[in-house]
């Protein structure tokens, strides 16, 4: 493919809230191991407000601190951490330029849908990513490097893609599979085999218990214990360190933590001792906590802990309701909070056609025209699948149920304070949405743990996940493309951003670098000023001959 310029156009965010659009950025000549694509369509996503808002204070932003070399890092011109201009955008189809000469398993003209997390590839509170630390696809030609986007088992962050879909239904993939992730995500239901073990005594409590419990949910690799007697763990054959006070002992560095008691500021303190992935389990012990729980929230979707607890003495007890994994169950009740805008769709869907039965799906807006256009799609889906459907806005409408299942589209802690009064039983609480991992919010863990409910939080999608919805599209059983709202060049890509901030279009946003000077359109404006592209919507969803249009339009 011949480039005909040294320059492009791109996206840049220089700070935060500070994006500005650049017609002369360079386009590097790709080294031995570097990839030049020309990104042929790009959603917007609520995610990249984050960045915007966030920028080097982002958990995806800061330095990568291993998986690959600071040498090969220093050579490759997409690598902008920390305060570097980055260009965001994640979903993303691009089809390849140029490669440099070790370059292996990818070809010139082909086409790739592009997995955005590298998860292989740490930073200090996440990991590594397409479209944060590195370069994403908001400009014309994005470059990147084999050794940054392979991971340690071989595979490649670029996946091939049908030449016979539309850019938008591949690059939309990148959303739904971190839908998808959301609910395929397995949760430990074991102490870390090898990990670090914090126990916290406050209270009165069985030794004998712990060590039983220890012996049936796995062996860590050492114990601190803090304000207890340890010599009956001898027997296990566990290194046992004893600690004065938590406030000595370091952050994010246990990967289980038990806690018998209920004193809200020990529980307070014990958040940030919790490792990525770690697990706090609460031993109430017959106790309550006195008031509600300033409970680090943003750590569940981020950093990916988790909470559970007993109202009993025996820490086995709370093990016992951690699900396999984050999928709806028969007969839930589910609760989609912000189901009229992007993301919220996309679970909405996702759900009634998940093939799970006797389900309700309550999509919840406050929004009525961003309510009326996902039940048009919605409630035929619901129909066919024999499940139901009821479009709520909390403003005008009363729900006197406990959900069993509540999945949470916006970053606001008020919600997840609100979704544990709202919720049943042995309720899934799903935080979905990204909020930030310093922030936390007021929670009744009183409730929480009595009721056995679970917080659930995921980050990104799996390369399998991508690969499974992919193949969804290529066959024919989902088409990505009912979330399009909207289409828009570079040139507007900025105003789209802002579109999205504040809820202007309910919907996605699809750029098409290609298309210099497309205005944003929503696509029922597409008949005024794209009449020819506008004929080309299937029942007035966007469509591969809709695209085709509209590039023709723009490239002849």
């Amino acid at each position: 493919m011949t480039i005909n310029c040294q320059k492009q156009t791109a996206v840049q965010l220089v700070g935060p809230d500070e994006l500005k659009l650049n017609t002369e950025k360079s386009i590097p000549e790709p080294a031995p191991y570097q990839i030049l694509a020309q990104v042929e369509a790009v959603g917007l996503c609520f995610s990249d407000l984050k960045l915007l808002k966030q920028f080097d204070s982002h958990a995806r932003k800061s330095e990568v601190t291993g998986g690959v070399s600071k040498d090969v890092l220093e050579q490759v011109p997409s690598y902008v951490p920390q305060k570097n201009p980055t260009v965001p955008g994640h979903e993303a189809v691009v089809r390849i330029c140029k490669i440099g000469d070790k370059v292996e398993n990818v070809k010139s003209g082909d086409r790739y849908l592009v997995q955005t997390d590298y998860r292989w590839l740490p930073t200090k509170s996440s990991n590594a990513a397409f479209g944060y630390n590195f370069e994403g696809a908001l400009q014309q030609y994005v470059i990147m490097d084999q050794r940054v986007i392979t991971s340690p088992d071989g595979d490649s962050m670029l996946i091939p893609a049908s030449d016979t879909l539309s850019a938008s239904a591949i690059a939309l993939v990148e959303p739904w599979a971190c839908v998808e992730d959301a609910y395929a995500v397995k949760e430990r239901t074991i102490l870390k085999e090898g990990g670090k073990m914090l126990v916290v005594v406050a209270t009165e409590f069985s030794i004998d218990e712990l060590v039983s419990f220890i012996g049936r949910f796995g062996k860590p690799a050492e114990i601190t214990f803090v304000d207890a007697c340890s010599s009956k763990l001898e027997a296990l054959d566990i290194p046992v360190k004893a600690a004065k006070d938590i406030s000595e002992l370091p952050d994010a560095s246990f990967d289980d933590v038990i806690y018998y008691g209920s004193d809200n500021k020990t529980v307070e303190q014990l958040f940030s001792k919790v490792a990525s992935h770690g697990l706090l389990n609460i031993v109430l012990c017959g106790g309550k906590f006195t008031a509600d729980v300033c409970t680090q929230v943003g750590r569940v979707h981020y950093g990916g802990i988790r909470i559970i607890g007993t109202t009993g003495s025996d820490s086995s007890e709370s093990m016992q309701y951690i699900p396999d994994s984050g999928e709806i169950r028969k007969s839930d009740n589910i609760s989609v909070i912000g189901a009229g805008g992007p993301m919220g769709v996309m679970h909405v869907v996702r759900n009634l056609c998940q093939g799970v039965q006797d389900v309700t799906v309550f999509a919840s807006d406050l929004d009525d025209q961003r309510l009326a256009a996902l039940t048009k799609i919605a409630e035929p889906i619901a129909q066919k699948n024999n499940v139901g459907y009821k479009p709520i806005n909390p403003k005008k409408d009363k729900v006197e149920i406990n959900f069993d299942y509540i999945s949470l589209m916006a970053p606001v802690p008020i919600l997840v304070t609100n979704a544990v009064k709202d919720a049943a039983q042995k309720a899934i609480i799903n935080i979905f949405a990204g909020i930030p991992a310093n922030v936390t919010a007021d929670i009744d863990l009183n409730r929480y743990i009595e009721n056995q409910m679970y917080f659930i939080g995921t980050s990104g999608s799996t390369l399998e996940d991508m690969k499974v919805v992919l193949s969804k599209v290529e066959s024919g059983s989902l088409d990505t493309n009912i979330s399009v709202a909207a289409v828009c060049g570079l040139e507007s890509a900025v105003e789209g951003i802002r579109a999205v901030e504040n809820h202007i279009i309910p919907g996605k946003i699809i750029v098409y670098p290609a298309c210099k000077n497309l205005a944003l359109t929503t696509l029922d404006k597409l008949k005024d000023t794209l009449p020819d592209v506008h004929s080309c919507l299937n029942s007035g969803i966007w469509a591969v001959e809709a695209e085709k249009a509209l590039i023709d339009n723009y490239t002849k």
